[in-house]
């Protein structure tokens, strides 16, 4: 059977315990062949713990764990481990090694030329680093090298554990057009990240988890209408009209902000069109609308219960 016929990853009631704390408890998740998840929650909320199941380095306490269709942990592990990139959110390296012979020993260790190590140090921008000592490499040069290592023999899955952790602004976004070339050639990605805004609108689906449990999953336009947040609208007018303009929008519209030029205003999203129109009939004096939908951070702060983002 295609493998690309069972999930690539599919969690069934998974727990995992350490002596009297659970760490997971009944988690039941799928993802699909060629998905992209992120999986988000503060720290302690099982979000390392499954990857490790995932990875097979341990043993659910409880429930089932399956990576295309084969149990981890089983006969066919070390196959299944071949077609999985790891990226951990603590890169370790033996210092003593160059960039380009550490990624060749890794080549060697997963079965794959080490004519290819060339090509992948370029694609994280370490070709001018390629022969120095790792030990002189920054935190951010060292994420980019486990990047490279996790790309090794094009995996099927990448589990990334905060995998911008020590990133600048531009490599971070470097790092995620190589992951959107990923996802377009079809590859599962397994994204664990407390970057929220970094992580909005470039994963496929958004898990968020707490305590152990799953707590919610689904597109960022299915978790704004689960969690039933306001959705902010700002209109800018005229100088001198924003009080007028207040006034003739009228009743069942919440007014949180009237200044000299801007009129902010909030609905919940199944009465935004609604709003729209009614704005639209207003004319001049209203020259720009904006629109801003609940962002990824207060859908998590709705869910987790939580005051600020993780």
């Amino acid at each position: 059977m295609d493998a690309n016929s069972h999930p690539a990853i599919a969690l069934d009631a998974v727990s995992k315990r350490y002596g009297a704390q659970e760490a997971v408890h009944a988690v039941t998740l799928a993802v699909a062949a060629g998905e992209s998840l992120a999986l988000v929650g503060p720290n302690g909320a099982g979000k390392t713990t499954l990857m490790k199941m995932i990875l097979g380095v341990t043993r659910p306490s409880g429930g089932s764990v399956r990576v295309h269709g084969s149990d981890p942990c089983g006969s066919g592990a070390a196959a299944l481990r071949a077609r999985v990139g790891y990226l951990p959110e603590n890169v370790a390296f033996h210092g003593a090694m160059t960039g380009s012979e550490l990624l060749a020993f890794y080549a060697r260790l997963k079965g794959e030329p080490v004519s290819t190590c060339g090509a992948l140090l370029e694609r994280v921008g370490l070709t001018d680093a390629a022969d120095r000592r790792v030990r002189t490499y920054s935190k951010g040069m060292r994420q980019r090298l486990g990047l490279a290592q996790t790309l090794l023999g094009h995996p099927r899955l990448l589990v990334l554990d905060e995998p911008t952790t020590g990133l600048d602004p531009t490599l971070r976004e470097h790092f995620y057009r190589i992951l959107g070339e990923q996802h377009a050639a079809g590859t599962t990605a397994l994204v664990s990240s407390h970057a929220l805004t970094e992580i909005e609108g470039r994963t496929d689906r958004i898990a968020i988890v707490k305590g152990g449990q799953l707590l919610v999953c689904g597109t960022l336009d299915e978790l704004r209408i689960q969690a039933s947040l306001p959705v902010r609208i700002r209109l800018m007018v005229d100088p001198g009209t924003a009080a007028a303009v207040a006034e003739r929008i009228g009743a069942g519209i919440t007014l949180s902000k009237v200044n000299d030029h801007t009129v902010d205003l909030h609905c919940l999203n199944g009465d935004k069109m609604a709003v729209v129109r009614r704005i639209g009939e207003l004319g001049q004096p209203v020259n720009d609308v904006d629109i801003v939908p609940p962002r990824l951070d207060q859908i998590y702060a709705h869910f987790a219960g939580e005051e600020e983002s993780p």
